[in-house]
């Protein structure tokens, strides 16, 4: 049976696929296929679609923790169980990001390692400009990196990439961690 792994979008999906990668698996090979829904709102139509192709899939996902109600109501039409709260939902295999993926990915790795990728990927002079913006004078800087980062989207790529292969597979951000054991008892036989 096929396992399908919903995610909002490409950036989500190579996340997942890298801390899997990361974590010594391949999840192609267990048959788990990733599905970015290129916007959560799609998430129904994506559901009708997989009722009548793939009855049987076993199905998981990973979500921004605002768009909870969004993934809540889907899942609760398409028959997941009544009343699904956030336990609910991560005992139905999908798991939330506090804010995003990028901010539990900079949480992760910490402002130590964010501040030397952004050196070593040769962004230091636009983070400087970055900084410098009235508008982010002030803020954490936690918040000034996840707004970098997901300032364009060949960056976020970019470092969402370095995070994940420059921390410890034991410091991936929850969600990931979680969704991964999710994906694993699935697939096992």
């Amino acid at each position: 049976m096929r396992t399908i792994v919903l995610v909002e979008g490409a950036t989500d999906e190579l996340a997942l696929t890298l801390a899997a990668r990361r974590s010594g698996r391949d999840l192609e090979a267990e048959g788990v296929s990733v599905v970015p829904l290129n916007g959560v709102h799609a998430i129904s139509r994506f559901l009708l679609r997989l009722a009548a192709e793939e009855p049987l899939a076993n199905l998981a996902g990973l979500y921004d923790v605002g768009e909870e109600e969004v993934i809540r109501a889907a899942l609760e039409r398409a028959g997941y169980g009544p009343s699904l709260d956030h336990s609910g939902l991560e005992r139905a295999g999908f798991f939330a990001c506090s804010a995003d993926l990028e901010d539990e990915l900079v949480r992760a790795a910490g402002v130590t390692v964010v501040s030397r990728l952004i050196e070593l990927e040769g962004d230091a002079q636009p983070w400087d400009t970055f900084r410098k913006q009235h508008a982010w004078q002030g803020r954490p800087v936690e918040h000034q990196f996840r707004r970098f980062i997901r300032s364009q989207s060949g960056r976020n790529s970019r470092y969402i990439r370095a995070i994940i292969e420059t921390i410890d597979p034991s410091r991936l951000p929850r969600p990931l961690r979680l969704l991964l054991e999710y994906i694993r008892m699935e697939t096992e036989p």
